[in-house]
């Protein structure tokens, strides 16, 4: 899933096109290297920056680009956004799926992505999911995607169609540092599996990889992307998001032939 931004507030710089025959490039380059699903956006949700725009801004942003896309890729677009106004323009403009961190929260946008038929990719978004669980505890996260099944299900949209991902790098509260919970339910995917649902991972550059490896500069991160990657996939991650396609679709075959030799023996 090759993640490309027209935000110029997002986290990393190199994701983002301004110009959208530049968008449009990069995104066939993505395709070409392997990407399945091209996810693009229009307005940040990294919870540590402060990158509000109006849903005016958000939906002219987020229409432009998926036009100028879907006219020309021969995969889906998925548009990452969770606001019913930019979420409508993008789907009317021809994007197939809907990604979105706070798990349908949004009654409206859930009964949009209802209506257009989308795929969904719904993420646990750090509020409490009920029980005595820690949200961004591996059990607490469990809760948070068991509640956005339920949300699609309430909604309309068929299960089928809906696959969760468990916010690696959302959670900035909790009992344990934000980014030892990520490391926790990187190595508890199994235990997320087990709702029955494909589990979408998203660690492309992202701040746990900076604290550990002591990488501020997210340019810098992509070794350890592709590290933590490998492992994801050895942990049963169905659906991958990264800003480096070429070199991620090399760790996942790498990951995939060492786990089917595992197999075999």
């Amino acid at each position: 899933m090759g993640a490309l931004n027209v935000s110029p507030e997002s986290f990393h710089s190199g994701s983002v096109y301004r110009e959208t025959g530049a968008l449009v490039d990069a995104a066939m380059a993505m395709v070409e290297a392997g990407a399945a699903l091209i996810d693009v956006g229009a307005r940040s949700t990294a919870p540590y920056l402060e990158t509000e725009i109006s849903e005016e801004e958000e939906t002219r942003r987020l229409a432009g680009a998926v036009q100028g896309l879907a006219a020309k890729l021969a995969v889906p677009v998925s548009v990452d956004t969770c606001r019913p106004g930019p979420a409508r323009a993008a789907f009317e403009s021809g994007a197939r799926v809907l990604n979105d961190v706070r798990g349908l929260r949004d009654p409206a946008l859930a009964r949009l992505a209802a209506e257009h038929e989308v795929g969904v990719i719904a993420m646990a978004w750090p509020e409490s999911g009920g029980g005595d669980d820690d949200p961004g505890s591996v059990a607490g996260t469990r809760a948070l995607l068991a509640a956005c099944l339920e949300r699609a299900r309430r909604a309309g949209i068929p299960e089928e169609r809906v696959v969760l991902d468990p916010g690696i790098g959302f959670f900035r509260e909790g009992s344990v540092s934000w980014d030892r919970r990520d490391v926790d339910v990187l190595a508890g995917l199994r235990e997320l599996m087990s709702l029955g649902r494909p589990m979408a991972v998203g660690v492309s550059r992202k701040s746990f990889i900076g604290a550990i490896t002591g990488r501020t500069a997210t340019a810098d991160r992509l070794a350890g992307s592709l590290s933590a990657t490998a492992l994801a996939v050895a942990n049963g991650a169905a659906l991958i998001r990264t800003h480096d396609v070429a070199e991620t679709v090399d760790a996942v075959r790498v990951a995939e032939r060492i786990l089917g030799a595992s197999d075999d023996a």
